[in-house]
């Protein structure tokens, strides 16, 4: 004879999700903005619900026991599609309305905001668009999970589950000091960069994995890491004080070396080195109509700038 279990509910469900994540009731309980004593519950009922032990505790931390392992994979997925669903109704509502939450790569921010947000402003007044800043892995987490709704980011990323809309391709250019010999040159060969002193980014940078296959390419094993920088406003500023040169994407040639009239630019023969952007969204989003729409209209809008724009 078998009782009738109760249907767990979404709370529940999210309690556990948190507690799975964090391992650790007061982090969890914060992530999720409740209270310890009521999270604490919440998966207690969860368990009674299910009739299963899903966490095992001792006094100084928290287990899934065997089968919470399992059931927390079911778990994420089930607030997943409930959050798809939300997000599908909205979307059906109203396009362009309400929070889209971007994600920008700091070697893209500074360059192409303006022209985004301007965008945003004129055209999609009635969208709330928010802005993070963060490095790719941070970005793909933030997509993959559901803290963030669309990308713009270097591609292509290869990622299952994750499409990408192609906005433009832009060249490289080498930036160097003032009194350097191949300062304001054009048609600089790629094969320089096998003897050239290059400043890099951080590792995490996608540019900076970029500028390594560049290098790569020319036929230069590798770059030794002496001087490295958070930022492209310090990367610059080391070329300016003659530590080196570096490679700098054309979108943000005029941003950095305005800063000093301590450098110059040399471009490279074709084919030059260039990168991809573009906007990334999980496949099958319930807004995929909107952000490729969005995509058509950010190609427009960048035809000012140094890039060359391309289509799916």
């Amino acid at each position: 004879m078998s009782s009738k279990k109760r249907q767990p509910s979404l709370a529940q469900l999210r309690a556990f999700d948190a507690v799975a994540e964090h391992l650790h009731f007061r982090d969890a309980a914060a992530a999720i903005g409740m209270s310890q004593p009521a999270l604490s519950g919440a998966v207690s009922a969860l368990e009674e619900a299910l009739g299963v032990t899903l966490l095992e505790r001792t006094t100084r931390k928290v287990l899934l026991s065997p089968a919470g392992a399992r059931l927390a994979v079911r778990a994420k997925a089930v607030l997943a599609e409930v959050g798809a669903l939300l997000e599908e109704a909205e979307a059906v509502r109203a396009p362009f309305t309400g929070a889209l939450r971007l994600g920008v790569i700091p070697t893209v921010a500074p360059y192409l905001l303006p022209t985004v947000l301007r965008l945003v402003h004129d055209r999609y007044p009635d969208l709330d668009l928010q802005v993070h800043e963060e490095q790719t892995a941070s970005l793909l987490e933030g997509l993959t999970t559901g803290r963030l709704d669309l990308l713009l980011l270097a591609v292509p990323l290869g990622v299952p589950g994750v499409t990408e809309l192609p906005l433009f391709d832009e060249d490289f250019v080498l930036v160097t000091p003032l009194d350097h010999r191949l300062g304001g040159r054009e048609g600089v060969e790629r094969s320089v960069l096998r003897e050239l002193k290059l400043l890099l980014l951080d590792e995490g940078h996608c540019l900076r994995d970029q500028a390594l296959d560049i290098c790569r390419e020319a036929g230069r094993a590798g770059v030794p890491a002496t001087t490295t920088a958070a930022g492209l406003s310090t990367l610059v500023q080391l070329v300016a004080g003659g530590l080196g040169v570096t490679l700098l994407p054309r979108t943000a040639v005029r941003v950095e070396t305005s800063r000093s009239s301590r450098l110059l630019t040399a471009s490279f023969a074709d084919p030059a080195p260039t990168r991809r952007i573009a906007l990334a969204m999980r496949t099958g989003a319930a807004r995929s109509a909107e952000y490729e729409e969005l995509a058509a209209a950010l190609r427009e809008a960048m035809r000012d700038l140094p890039v060359r724009t391309v289509h799916d």
